[in-house]
Order: C-alpha cells, then structure tokens, then sequence
C-alpha cells in the first residue's frame, strides 16, 4: 500500500501516504466561519453547484480540509456512515472513514449547507466571492460548455450535453473530453460512465467540423484533426478504469466505434448504431478496424464498417457489442441500480483486472489507431471525401 494517496476531484492532491499519515491519523477536528444559516439547509441545486466548484480550486487546501469535504460528501450524499470499519492496515481508508464517522447524526440537509458553505470559504480565500458557488449552473461541472460531468455514489459520469444537436462531437468537445477523461482517471470514483443528454447517445461528428478552414487549406486541416483523433481514442485506450457506456437513444460514427474499447455497454431498447463512413467517404476509427472484426467477426463487422448497415439495440447485443439491452422504460433506474452496486466493489482490483485483461492488446490498439488516423487524414483531403460530405449536405438540405 506504500505510495497511495487519498484522491479528491480537483488539480490540487493529497501527499503519499507515508508522509500523510501522521496528519491524518485522526478525524479533523475544524471550524469554519459561515455565512449562511445552517439550519436552513443548501438546496440539491446549490450543493450541485458547490461540487462544479470544488474542482476548479487551484490552492491545495491541505489534508483536514479535503478530509472535511470528503466526510460532508458523503454524509450530504448517503447520510451517516453505516459501512463497515476498515481494518487497521487499511490506512487511507480507515482515516476516511473516521473523518465521516466522526459527523455523527447530522442531517443530510444540514451536511449539504456546510458542504456549500465550505467550499464558498474557499473560493473566496482563493479572490473569488463565496456567492460564486451559487452563480454556477448546477452540474457544469468543470468549465465544460458541452459536458455534464459529475461524481457521486463513486462513479464520474461523463454526460454529452448537445441535445439540441444530437450530442454531435465539436472540435472543442473532443478536448473537453480528452481533458474529463484525465481528470476522471486521477479522482475518487471506481467507474466512469459515458451517456448523453436528451433522447441522443450521440450522432457522432458534427459535420460543421469538416466545413472549417483555416489558412493553411484543407491538408492543414487535416492534419490537426489526425492529431486530435489520435489523441482522443488514445485517452480511452490508456483509461485505466472501468469504463462503461449508457446507450441512451441512437449512436453514429466515432460514439459507436469506440464501444469497441469499454468494458461494459448498456443500452435502451431504442438504441441504435451506424457507421456511415463510405457513404462520407471515410474510414474506420476508434480502433474498430480491428475491434469490430474481434467482437462480431469479419463479416458482421463489415458489414458496418463498409456497407453502413445500421444495428438494433438487439442485434448489436447478440454481435456481442452490447453487454445487455433493458425496456427503455425502466432503462435508467435498472442501469444506475447495477451501477452504483458495482462501484462498491474494490477500486484496486476492478483497475488491476481490467489492466491485465487489455495489457496485451495495449500496443497493438495504439498501432491500430496510428493505422486508422494516418488513412483518415488521407481520406479528409480526397476529392472523394469532399464530394460526399457536400453530397450528405445537399441531401439534408432538401429535406
């Protein structure tokens, strides 16, 4: 156990066990000055809007006080603690247990205000103004236009949060991805989950990308969005926790080809998946060039990647992309059940199995990916390429 750290979802961290042990070997015992009236409790809104807030802290607000936050979390979130006392040789987590133990009976209610209240002495200690926490949307979590992300019940779930679009990926998106999946990878949670807002999982690209020229043409173009790609599907390929899909409605492109690389993919009986990409004049990604044959063999899998056959939530499930299918009316309660009960499970094991299980796979998906970015950025600077997506466009536009 040498070497491991509490973790809390912000840039700031804990110190090794080793150094903070001494500090931490007993509840913290602080007072903090508030503003607000305890007894009349933060609203879910409010404290949602303290969580987004927490993790844009920049000073690290030493052990105590991330001790404190963690034992409100979770007194605010489940209410006084029930779980079993970790044993004497389990360090880190018998100290947090002692920190949220030692809350004793507090309501939930009154667990939330102090959460808000402790995270507004922060922010202002940090030149902001502790009615900031209040200002933030609920839920944007960390400056993320598109996303949702939050942490709760030790899952991080990572929402797309277009619905209006479908949930259709930007050029910002995929960097607001890439970024939710490093911070995800370092915080407190055991699985991180992938869904979308609305009646859309995701459409895939927004084409609006490929309509974007800067002054070095089209190659310049293409080369940027190579790089982005192969960064991004590498943030799913490294990710080293359990990773699971909630495939809330249909799924197109890049959301689907990557379905290859989770661990676990739930879907709504309404789902469904399509890969396009010859009707764009593309080809494969996310590493589905060699996933997809893996999972449903070759010809299953060529017919979606060469001839655009678009799959049911049932179909998919009996080619082996889909772990499980639910009624879409109870889709989201069923799911979230299995979920929460599956991230009670050890932490250290989940991540070391799922290591083992893709550690020898690793390179070669990584090859793979240089494979299918190298032949994209081919294709993006095709006449081919061009001609169909002007061709999609025009065929949209008449409808």
């Amino acid at each position: 156990m040498a070497g491991v750290a509490l973790r809390f979802s912000a840039p700031w961290r804990l110190g090794t066990l080793r150094r903070s042990l001494v500090r931490l070997s007993s509840p913290p015992r602080l007072t903090f000055h508030t503003t607000a009236s305890p007894m009349m409790g933060a609203t879910v809104e409010q404290f949602e809007q303290a969580k987004s807030k927490l993790s844009t802290l920049k000073n690290d607000p030493g052990n105590e006080v991330k001790l404190k936050i963690y034992a409100l979390f979770k007194q605010a979130t489940q209410g006084p603690c029930n779980s079993p006392k970790p044993g004497m040789l389990d360090f880190v987590n018998k100290v947090k247990w002692d920190a949220w133990k030692s809350l004793g009976s507090i309501s939930q209610e009154e667990a939330r205000q102090q959460y808000c209240d402790l995270i507004g002495s922060l922010v202002a200690a940090e030149g902001g103004s502790s009615a900031q926490v209040a200002a933030q949307p609920a839920g944007s979590g960390t400056a993320y236009e598109t996303l949702l992300v939050t942490m709760e019940d030790d899952i991080t779930t990572i929402k797309l949060n277009r619905p209006a679009k479908k949930n259709a990926i930007t050029t910002e998106m995929y960097n607001d991805i890439i970024a939710a999946l490093e911070q995800a990878a370092k915080d407190d949670s055991v699985i991180t989950v992938f869904t979308g807002a609305g009646d859309f999982y995701c459409s895939g690209n927004d084409l609006t990308n490929f309509t974007k020229i800067p002054e070095g043409g089209v190659e310049e173009t293409a080369r940027r969005g190579g790089d982005l790609l192969r960064k991004y599907v590498k943030a799913y390929i490294d990710f080293p926790k359990p990773l699971v899909a909630v495939v809330n409605g249909p799924a197109v492109g890049i959301s689907v080809t990557l379905l290859g690389l989770f661990d676990l993919v739930y879907a709504t009986e309404r789902a469904s998946f399509h890969t396009p990409f010859s009707q764009l004049g593309q080809s494969a990604e996310g590493c589905s060039s060699y996933t997809f044959p893996k999972i449903m063999g070759p010809a299953k899998a060529s017919e979606m990647l060469l001839f655009n056959k678009k799959l049911t939530a049932a179909q998919a499930c009996e080619l082996g992309l889909v772990s499980e299918v639910f009624p879409d009316s109870s889709f989201q309660s069923e799911v979230w059940t299995r979920l929460k009960a599956y991230a009670k499970l050890p932490p250290n094991s989940l991540a070391l199995s799922k290591q083992l299980i893709r550690s020898m796979e690793k390179e070669r998906l990584h090859a793979v990916n240089d494979a299918e970015v190298e032949r994209l950025v081919e294709r993006w600077t095709s006449d081919e390429c061009f001609n169909a997506v002007m061709n999609f466009f025009q065929a949209r536009a008449k409808l």
